[in-house]
C-alpha cells in the first residue's frame, strides 16, 4: 500500500521528495494515533482525566487495523489537498516559499474546519459506554487533530522550506516511467512577485 501509494503522489506531484515526505509524515500521524490510544486506555491516563473512559490492559484487535486504513486515507487526503495548491503555485512561476505560502493560504481555513468537524464527530464515540467504540473514536480524533495541527500546519511547510527547489524535482527517467513531464532541477531565473 505505501509503494503503491509513493507511485500515486509521484505521478500526481511530480515529484520525488514530496510523496516520501507524505508516506513517512503519515505513518507519524497513525503512529501518534497509537501511542495516545495506548496512553488513554493501556496505562489508565483517560480514566484519570475524565473518569468515563475504560481502563484497559489490551487495545482491541481490530482497532489498530480500521485506525491505519481511514487515518492513512484521511491524512493523504489532506496531503493531496494542500500541496496540489502549492504545486500549481510553483508551475505559475512562484518561489518554493511562495508556492508553499500559497498552497497554506489557499487550503489551510478549509482543512482546519474539516479538522475540528472531524474531530467533534469521533469524539462522540468517546462519551458512550462501549469500551471499543471509545478506542475508535479517540483514535481517529486524537490523530486527526494531531494531524491538522503538528503534521499539516508546522512540518509539512518547514519541510518544503528545509528542502526548496528539490521538492519539485522529477527526473526524466521516472517522469517516462510514471507517464507525467519531468520536472526538472534547474533554478528559476526570475521568481515571481507577489501580487
Amino acid at each position: 500500500m505505501l509503494v503503491l501509494t509513493y507511485l500515486v503522489l509521484m505521478r500526481a506531484f511530480r515529484s520525488i521528495f514530496l510523496p516520501l515526505k507524505a508516506v513517512i509524515l503519515n505513518l507519524f500521524s497513525v503512529g501518534a494515533a497509537y501511542g495516545l490510544l495506548v496512553i488513554a486506555f493501556s496505562w489508565g491516563v483517560g480514566h484519570a482525566l475524565f473518569g468515563n473512559i475504560y481502563q484497559q490492559s489490551l487495545i482491541e484487535g481490530w482497532i489498530p487495523v480500521i485506525l491505519f486504513a481511514m487515518l492513512f486515507g484521511l491524512s493523504m487526503d489532506y496531503e493531496v489537498f494542500l500541496v496540489t495548491r502549492m504545486r500549481e503555485a510553483w508551475d505559475n512561476g512562484a518561489s518554493n516559499e511562495q508556492a508553499v505560502r500559497e498552497g497554506l493560504e489557499k487550503t489551510g481555513r478549509i482543512v482546519t474546519a474539516a479538522a475540528v468537524i472531524m474531530v467533534a464527530a469521533f469524539s462522540g464515540f468517546v462519551v458512550g459506554r462501549l469500551a471499543t467504540m471509545q478506542e475508535f473514536g479517540f483514535g481517529l480524533a486524537a490523530a486527526i487533530l494531531f494531524d491538522a495541527t503538528l503534521i499539516r500546519a508546522i512540518l509539512v511547510p518547514a519541510l518544503m522550506a528545509l528542502f526548496g527547489r528539490y521538492n519539485w524535482w522529477l527526473p526524466a527517467s521516472l517522469a517516462r516511467l510514471v507517464r507525467v513531464k519531468p520536472s526538472p532541477l534547474a533554478p528559476r531565473e526570475v521568481p515571481r512577485t507577489n501580487e
